[in-house]
């Protein structure tokens, strides 16, 4: 789910004057100064913004200001208590978002209310772009020595067991899925954590085990491309080799994934 990470830090001004003054309402606006976001700018996830708000009091009652309320979207709304005629918020926000999530815009809400009751409202209008980020690829091994089970499988949702009397046999453990893809070049055009979500949501079908590595050949190179999903996480997988030595019984195939 979308997290905000939202710090408070109010400083009092004396530097802001109202333009208008509505029914004897106090006045407030989004603050404008270097480096505060505004209404209609773009912003990254994962990156600390600064944003605030100027307001005063009514010119026409002069009652003192009593809060300042700022909610962010749907979020749980931030109050903090108020005194006299004129105050500058400024605050810091990050939108902390998994990869699968989508946000087009987000609204930065601030109410001002004085001792009168009367309020005011201002409102910043973003649109939070989640940039894609380059997969990064890992070696694996995977090994089997005698009639051990496998090592290095578990954290793709793999298990190795058992042979046939020429090849492995990979299966994916209990809540697991397991993927071959017909076309390798899926691997190599696969680049960003964007592209790999949009492969994965158009998967093959399901295959209950893979036994394509051989046991018995010295070494042999492959161009083979498994997915997995295990425990809320999709894994691509690039099988390029294999070893066997039957003397001793060790076994292991390498490739890498992302």
């Amino acid at each position: 789910m979308k997290k905000l990470a939202l710090a408070l830090v109010c400083l009092i001004s004396v530097a802001f004057f109202a333009s208008c003054d509505p029914e004897g309402q106090p006045t407030i606006a989004v603050l404008q100064e270097e480096g505060y976001v505004a209404s209609g700018d773009v912003v990254d996830v994962n990156t600390e913004i600064n944003f605030g708000f100027v307001m005063t009091s009514s010119l026409m009652t002069g009652k003192e200001l009593a809060s300042l309320t700022i909610t962010v979207d749907d979020g749980d709304p931030e109050t903090i208590a108020l005194t006299g005629t004129e105050y500058t918020y400024r605050g810091t926000l990050t939108y902390e978002i998994t990869r699968d999530e989508i946000i087009g815009a987000s609204t930065i809400t601030a109410i001002v209310t004085d001792v009168a009751g009367e309020t005011a409202t201002a409102t910043i209008l973003l649109s939070i772009n989640n940039p894609a980020q380059d997969l990064v690829v890992t070696p694996f091994e995977w090994r089997r020595d005698a009639g051990a089970d496998g090592t290095g499988l578990a954290e793709f949702g793999l298990q190795w067991t058992s042979n046939t009397t020429t090849n492995a046999i990979i299966k994916p453990l209990e809540g697991a899925t397991l993927y071959r893809f017909d076309n390798s070049e899926v691997w190599s055009n696969t680049k960003t954590d964007v592209e790999k979500a949009a492969l994965f949501s158009e998967l093959p079908l399901s295959i209950a085990q893979f036994t394509d590595v051989s046991v018995t050949a010295a070494s042999q190179t492959y161009d083979i491309v498994l997915g997995t999903t295990y425990n809320g996480e999709n894994h691509l997988i690039h099988v390029t080799g294999s070893t066997a030595n039957q003397r001793s019984w060790h076994f292991s195939i390498t490739g890498e994934a992302k």
